[in-house]
């Protein structure tokens, strides 16, 4: 199979990296703005050949647009307008229902597959690619009525190439339940990481005594605002909705503080602990 990475980034190039080790790309092209990635992307033998858009897409079975989410919207509708009917197209964004409303009217919208791996990290670039990165780890496909049995059987086989586990869900609901379990998590690291650069101004002090549970909160804060931006700017209404009740939340530890009320406190804590049972 010929495949076209648009992005040859974190995502995009950790794909490359793991359908070529299981033998499902034979050849791959690299599409990217930045040839830095694409110099590095050779180098790394993530992609057999750096070219440009309509080449890419021309040349190959299946085309993964991973590139942020405001980029993917706009890019997608001119690669399926590029698009024969026998190829597939899908995304890799962290956010569904934008891109997939951004083509619902598009004459070819059945060739393209919603898809999002649930995993990255802080980190970006091809030399960030990891092609074990998906093992174990949860892909949704969003809308799948919306696309064509083949097309939807190649990205079900990509999936399974990349060792993930399939779930099926409708766009808007993604967005949801993304915006509680992953989107919020960054803004809380990144409203941590600013609490701390603004009250503790030694960074030798930080560095020094940081423990490893400091370090894995505020990880996400490493997080590029180039890809973060457009997320929690596609997903806003959602992202607002959690971002309330976090407050919420936070206001209730604050005011049991302030009142002195230990009870409650341990009560908060407590009910807290309750996620042990479901992350295991």
């Amino acid at each position: 199979m010929k495949i076209s990475i648009i992005g040859a980034g974190l995502i995009g190039g950790s794909m490359a990296l793991k359908l070529r080790e299981k033998g499902i790309a034979g050849f791959i092209y690299g599409i990217d703005h930045n040839q830095q990635h694409i110099n590095e992307a050779l180098d790394l033998k993530i992609i057999d050949e750096g070219t440009d858009l309509e080449q890419g897409v021309k040349n190959s079975d299946l085309i993964i647009i991973a590139v942020p989410v405001d980029a993917a919207r706009k890019l997608l509708p001119g690669v399926l307008d590029l698009i024969s009917d026998h190829q597939t197209v899908m995304d890799a964004g962290s956010t569904k229902a934008g891109i997939v409303n951004a083509v619902k009217n598009h004459p070819k919208r059945s060739r393209f597959v919603a898809f999002h791996p649930m995993w990255g990290t802080e980190n970006n670039g091809p030399k960030s690619a990891i092609a074990e990165s998906f093992s174990g780890k949860a892909g949704v496909i969003c809308n799948k009525e919306e696309s064509a049995a083949d097309a939807l059987q190649t990205v079900e086989k990509i999936a399974e190439a990349l060792d993930m586990h399939l779930i099926y869900m409708d766009a808007k609901d993604h967005d949801i339940h993304t915006a509680y379990i992953s989107h919020i998590s960054h803004i809380t690291s990144y409203a941590l990481a600013n609490t701390v650069l603004e009250k503790e101004r030694e960074e030798e002090t930080i560095f020094q005594l940081a423990s490893s549970g400091f370090s894995s909160t505020v990880r996400l804060a490493k997080s590029h605002p180039e890809m973060w931006v457009p997320i929690f700017k596609q997903n806003k209404e959602n992202v607002l909705d959690v971002l309330n009740e976090h407050i919420t939340q936070l206001r209730k530890f604050k005011s049991a503080l302030e009142k002195e009320n230990y009870e409650y406190l341990e009560e908060l804590i407590s009910n807290a602990n309750r996620i042990r049972g479901i992350l295991r």
